[in-house]
């Protein structure tokens, strides 16, 4: 069940179960912490599960100032303070990872147990220096915010057939219920910020163990960008998911929990 949790002025709906090391699922762009619902179920009689929903997302509070990673990195930052966290154990998924990075910058590697980077590649914009994994050209990011600001429904719908390997009308009425909970101001403003951040430079620098989780399916991502990542950062481990597109936790959630209770578990 989810509480709140006042950060930055701003009220975070926050589920927090479970006892022992904990992990954090940072979500991605205009999604929320029920994507993650399959593996609290999972891993809450193992781990402290925390699984907060990004201001402006979910049911967190639509504040209207504050939507960029930095600024929701602080939110997470305050919100695990707040809780008592000590260590985490931080899984973030699409901009969820870049939340991550920030944690980390502003933290240092002594505050984190792992990392576990999922379905992000090192940036989304197609800058034209030869980066391969680019999904935003400014002709498709400026066609992006016009329907999400106009008919952020059938963005979402759109999105959610990309993000499945094997979508179902259950499914992607899920996803688009999900997204449509953030206001189409909102939506814009942080898929704009999160597009032009670049981490190609800071990935290589990450020295916490981390676990690179990346799905197989290449409609949304392609699996490349997760061995690129893995390649940089020592020690990391590569797992491809291959019933999965953009959000294997979701489509793969046995195997998934798996992966993650192999890699938590053995920090210790």
């Amino acid at each position: 069940m989810a509480d709140r949790v006042e950060t930055n002025g701003v009220s975070l709906s926050v589920v927090d179960e479970g006892d022992g090391q904990a992990l954090v699922f940072l979500h991605g762009v205009m999604c929320s912490g029920r994507f993650f619902a399959a593996q609290v179920e999972r891993l809450r009689d193992r781990f402290r599960v925390i699984v907060p929903d990004m201001r402006g997302h979910g049911e967190s509070e639509k504040s209207l100032a504050g939507h960029t990673v930095p600024t929701y990195a602080r939110d997470v930052s305050v919100l695990l303070e707040a809780r008592g966290v000590d260590r985490p154990v931080l899984i973030g998924w699409s901009m969820g990872a870049m939340v991550a990075y920030e944690l980390l910058r502003a933290w240092g590697s002594d505050r984190v147990a792992g990392l576990v980077i999922v379905d992000q590649p090192p940036a989304d914009f197609a800058w034209g220096d030869g980066y391969a994994f680019g999904l935003f050209t400014p002709e498709v990011l400026a066609e992006a915010v016009e329907g999400i600001q106009t008919d952020l429904a059938a963005v979402g719908h759109e999105w959610a057939e990309l993000m499945l390997h094997a979508p179902t009308p259950e499914s992607v009425a899920f996803f688009v219920g999900e997204f449509t909970k953030v206001p189409p101001a909102i939506a814009a403003s942080i898929l704009v910020d999160q597009t032009f951040r670049d981490y190609r430079q800071f990935i290589p620098t990450i020295d916490v163990p981390t676990l690179v989780a990346f799905g197989g399916d290449d409609k949304a991502t392609s699996p490349d960008a997760g061995r690129w990542i893995a390649e940089r950062i020592p020690g990391a481990k590569l797992e491809i998911f291959e019933q999965s597109s953009h959000a294997p936790f979701f489509e793969e959630p046995d195997a998934f929990a798996r992966v993650l209770v192999e890699f938590a578990g053995g920090l210790a």
